[in-house]
């Protein structure tokens, strides 16, 4: 069984990542909306937490036909990454 603070450690880290995800899945779905100003508070905040994330993969894949599909990339690792976090734990333990 995983010890205590590893648990803990472990379980955080993996919610931290599930609610980063439906965050830039919120993003990645308002984007779809030309209306909205991306300025105006709730939107504004939404944009500071995740662009940064999201232009690391935007600096080297570009827009194909005006499509950006570097989200696709963002989201694949962070779900490998909440899943390599999880096996690495009961590895250790």
């Amino acid at each position: 069984m995983i010890s205590s603070p590893v648990y803990l450690i472990v379980q955080t880290l993996v919610t931290f990542i599930s609610i980063y995800t439906i965050l830039l899945v919120i993003r990645i779905l308002l984007s779809w909306f030309p209306n909205i100003n991306w300025f105006d508070p709730p939107f504004s905040f939404l944009s500071q937490l995740t662009d940064p994330y999201l232009n690391i993969f935007r600096s080297f894949i570009p827009p194909l036909g005006g499509l950006d599909f570097s989200p696709i990339l963002a989201l694949m690792l962070l779900q490998v990454l909440g899943q390599m976090i999880t096996r690495l734990a009961y590895a250790v333990a």
